[in-house]
């Protein structure tokens, strides 16, 4: 391992079951017909939420679904995953490089970095989705960290919650620890070579 890259939301920080509440209420109101919407969009960008189930007739709610969204996330908990602290400091003890690739946007980093000031100095590379055009299942947001570290896929472990996100890392060719925060773990240990709840059951050694 020369490079451990993170995905955000399910990965360092607990916040999926919020988005599940906040996407759940917009997909009742919206989209009544397609029940359980909101697990269906798990990993995927808002460029893609909007292009897949809000364009048409609905093109025109975006605004406002934007913006409540942006008021929702300034106001969100953000609780590391158990364990994630302990476990980037040993990484970057041991002298790995360390990124965050995720399909959030700049504006939602503002927020992170508001509730979290030390956010930045846990990583040597943010990504965002505004640093690749293909969004995950696509691999090339995680093939743009490796390239930034100079390091080869097979020199790379990929944090990944979602299944969108866990197909991105394997399509990769890296090494893929699933955290089964989101989805349970059965369901997603096909898409995995390691399968864990949280960062404590990880031995770095091993």
């Amino acid at each position: 391992m020369k490079a451990a890259l993170f995905d955000l939301d399910g990965v360092v920080f607990d916040t999926e079951p919020q988005y599940t509440v906040f996407w759940g209420a917009q997909c009742r109101e919206f989209h009544p017909e397609l029940p359980g919407l909101e697990h269906e969009i798990k990993g995927q960008t808002l460029v893609q939420i909007y292009a897949l189930w809000f364009s048409g007739p609905l093109e025109c709610k975006r605004e406002l679904i934007t913006a409540r969204l942006n008021d929702f996330e300034q106001h969100m908990a953000y609780d590391y995953v158990k364990g994630f602290e302990d476990f980037i400091a040993m990484l970057r003890n041991k002298g790995i490089y360390t990124a965050v690739v995720t399909s959030s946007n700049r504006p939602k980093m503002e927020a992170v970095y508001h509730h979290h000031p030390e956010f930045k100095s846990l990583f040597d590379a943010i990504l965002t989705s505004e640093d690749f055009t293909a969004s995950k299942p696509a691999p090339d947001c995680y093939l743009t960290a490796a390239s930034r570290f100079g390091v080869e896929p097979t020199q790379c472990y990929v944090f990944e919650d979602s299944f969108n996100g866990l197909k991105s890392g394997r399509a990769a060719g890296m090494t893929v620890v699933g955290l089964a925060t989101t989805n349970s773990a059965d369901s997603i240990r096909p898409l995995c070579h390691y399968v864990v709840n949280d960062y404590t059951e990880i031995n770095l050694i091993k």
